[in-house]
C-alpha cells in the first residue's frame, strides 16, 4: 500500500537526519495521499540508521487509526493530522528539534524576517504559538498542539506562504506541497533562525523593509515569479 509514498517519506526522514536537523530518534516526517485520505509517517522511537520504507506507518486521515504497518506511528501523528485536515494545500509535514529554531520557541519569540534569505521562503515572520494550557496538555496533548498551530495561522490565507511555525517551549514544524518541500523548509528555517539569532545579538533593533520582503518572496513565488528556470 502506497509503496512509492513510503519510499519518499523514508527518504525524507533520512534527509532530515543527514542534514543534521535531528539526532537519535528526534523528529519525524509525513506525507499525505489526498486521493485515499491516508498519511504515511515515521514510526515512533525508531532510529534513522537502520530505517527502511517498510518501517513507515500508514494511518487514516479521517480516524487517525493505523491502516498498515508493523510499528506504532510517531507520537506526533495527531498533530500532523490536524494540520492536514485544516490546510488542504499541505502535502508533507516535518517536525524537528533543531537547536536555533528551538531556542526561539523556548524564548516564545517568532523568528523575525530580517533579510532576503528569510524572505525567499517565508513571507513574513515565522510565528510562535501561545503556550498550551495544563488541561490541553493533560487531555490530548499532540492533538491540541496541532489545534494551537491552526489557531495561530488562522489569519493566513495560504499555509504555504509561511511554511513553518514554532510551538512555544517545544520546537519547529514545517510543511510544503510534498514531504521533500517540508524537509527543505525545515532546513531553511533552522538556517534563518541561526542568522536571526546572530543578527539580533549584533543589533537588537534590526529589521527589514516590507518592500524588500515583497521583492524577494514574489520573485520566487506566484504567477509573476522569475527566479530559476522555467
Amino acid at each position: 500500500m502506497l509503496e512509492n509514498l513510503k519510499e519518499r517519506v523514508c527518504s525524507a526522514n533520512l534527509e532530515l537526519f543527514h542534514r543534521g536537523i535531528v539526532i537519535y530518534t528526534w523528529g519525524n516526517v509525513s506525507a499525505i495521499d489526498r486521493q485515499t485520505g491516508l498519511v504515511v509517517i515515521k514510526p515512533s522511537g525508531i532510529g534513522y540508521d537502520s530505517m527502511t520504507p517498510e518501517d513507515m506507518v500508514v494511518v487514516s486521515l479521517e480516524t487517525g487509526e493505523v491502516v498498515e504497518g508493523k510499528w506504532r506511528p510517531s507520537s506526533d501523528t495527531p498533530t500532523h493530522i490536524e494540520l492536514y485536515r485544516a490546510f488542504k494545500e499541505i502535502g508533507g509535514i516535518t517536525h524537528s528539534h533543531s537547536i536555533n529554531a528551538v531556542a526561539f520557541a523556548q524564548a516564545a519569540r517568532p523568528i523575525p524576517a530580517l533579510g532576503t534569505t528569510h524572505a525567499d521562503y517565508f513571507y513574513g515572520d515565522i510565528p510562535c504559538t501561545r503556550g498550551l494550557a495544563q488541561e490541553e496538555i493533560e487531555t490530548a496533548y499532540e492533538k491540541n498542539t496541532g489545534k494551537v498551530i491552526v489557531e495561530t495561522l488562522s489569519e493566513i490565507k495560504n499555509a504555504l506562504e509561511i511554511p513553518g511555525i514554532l510551538v512555544k517551549n517545544h520546537g519547529p514544524f514545517s510543511w510544503g506541497a510534498s514531504a521533500e518541500e517540508a524537509i527543505y523548509h525545515a532546513v531553511v528555517m533552522e538556517a534563518v533562525a541561526e542568522m536571526a539569532l546572530k543578527t539580533l545579538q549584533l543589533n537588537p533593533s534590526a529589521s527589514m523593509d516590507q518592500f524588500i520582503l515583497d521583492k524577494h518572496y514574489f520573485r520566487k513565488h506566484g504567477e509573476h515569479s522569475y527566479y530559476g528556470q522555467r
